[in-house]
């Protein structure tokens, strides 16, 4: 529990969680942007990882020495980008490095991901399975410094996975009735982080189309449709399903969006700029900061 609060108290009530290669510019600009962001006042910086592409730990080992004030967060270390025991030594290095600035998601990943390694994919055993493997580790070799853990966690039983083994849950792509469903099963002292884009724009007509392209791009992904269609949406291109995927409008109106997730029961609520390129994003969030940072007071 003290682990969990301490982290609690670090994160704060906004975060921001960046997407990843190959959408990513050259490291240089990633730097310049991120130590910008350090200055905004967020709690935490989160981006993803893949198969085949960028290395989730090496990069934010990069951005931690560039920055001071931001919490780093994988959302998340894929389990099929490395084995369990490295992932253990590698977050057990960040931490030690930089106590209390780094947050481990872990995560499943998807099928294909799976397919790329020539993998089988059974999600909730795999995973069960990777979380023994790093606590061996770990018990074998004590970290220097104690580092949060947090699956990416949607369904029911992945949620009780995370509640049983980990810190908590960080879900992604999900909606606002999602939130409440996990911190019900999570109870309430684990730590629940949530996703949710956001886009500065009032035309309702600009702000859905805008959002096509990825969004159909999304739902392609059978966890991510599944997921919505357990909270009533059916995943398609509707306004509903657009309006509750994308929180969209003025300072304000995002700012009511990251206020409802934290009323359903979120603790730190990472926002991602849905626009194209990192210094457009960083625009954005700049602009987004004193709206949302007054929510979280």
């Amino acid at each position: 529990m003290e682990l969990i609060e301490r982290t609690r108290a670090a994160l704060g009530a906004v975060g921001i969680w960046l997407p990843n290669a190959p959408l990513k510019p050259p490291v240089e600009v990633e730097r310049r942007e991120t130590r910008r962001l350090d200055t905004l006042g967020y709690g935490s910086l989160w981006s993803g990882e893949g198969v085949g592409v960028r290395e989730a730990l090496a990069i934010h080992g990069i951005l931690l020495g560039d920055t001071r004030n931001l919490v780093f967060g994988t959302g998340i270390a894929n389990v099929w980008s490395r084995p369990a025991s490295t992932l253990q030594a590698g977050a057990a290095t960040l931490a030690a490095a930089h106590p209390g600035r780094f947050v481990l998601g872990v995560g499943i990943g998807h099928a294909f991901q799976a397919a790329r390694t020539g993998g089988d994919y059974r999600p909730l055993s795999q995973l069960r399975d990777y979380l023994s493997t790093m606590d061996a580790e770990a018990a074998e070799n004590p970290p220097a410094e104690a580092f949060p853990r947090v699956l990416a966690a949607v369904g029911p039983r992945m949620l009780e996975l995370a509640r049983e083994r980990t810190e908590g849950a960080h879900p992604f792509f999900t909606p606002v009735e999602h939130t409440a469903f996990a911190r019900e099963v999570l109870g309430p002292d684990k730590l629940l982080i949530p996703q949710l884009h956001v886009l500065l724009e009032t035309d309702p007509v600009r702000a859905r189309e805008s959002q096509h392209d990825w969004l159909g791009y999304a739902l392609g992904v059978k966890a991510y449709a599944n997921a919505w269609r357990r909270f009533g949406y059916e995943p398609g291109l509707s306004d509903r399903f657009i309006d509750a995927a994308v929180a969209w409008g003025d300072e304000e109106a995002i700012a009511r969006r990251v206020r409802e997730q934290l009323d359903a029961g979120a603790d730190h609520v990472l926002v991602t700029p849905s626009v194209g390129s990192l210094p457009e994003q960083a625009d954005m969030l700049e602009k987004l900061a004193p709206a949302l940072l007054e929510v979280a007071r």
